[in-house]
């Protein structure tokens, strides 16, 4: 069942600026997802993207909490840490199923969350 759903459209150059500061990268991304985006800021913007759809189906935004990585073919995946994890058990989301879009202005991403 689906217990919620998230969107986000995110402006590509807007967060290449953002990302110029390390306290910005740091307090956003994992380690993990800055070696993956290889300081790509399409990767960033999408990763940012879809931590912000996956806020909107929990209800709360929570960066740090909230890893985007890829699989061997390329499909992203989120890994949850902390209040995310804590929010998701709290909310009876067993699944979170996302995608990534990109054209060379803006990247969107939307989350499904899935329960029982």
């Amino acid at each position: 069942m689906i217990l919620g759903t998230g969107c986000d459209l995110v402006e590509i150059e807007r967060m290449k600026k953002a990302c110029e500061k390390e306290a910005f990268l740091s307090r956003v991304y994992t380690e993990r997802e800055r070696r993956q985006a290889g300081g790509k800021a399409s990767v960033l913007a999408g990763d940012f993207a879809v931590k912000e759809a996956v806020a909107k189906v929990f209800g709360n935004f929570m960066p740090g909490d909230i890893e985007v990585l890829r699989d061997e073919l390329g499909k992203p995946y989120v890994n949850l840490y902390g209040r995310a994890r804590k929010t998701a058990e709290e909310k009876g989301i067993l699944r979170l199923e996302v995608s990534i879009s990109n054209t060379r202005e803006y990247a969107m991403a939307f989350a499904v969350g899935e329960g029982e």
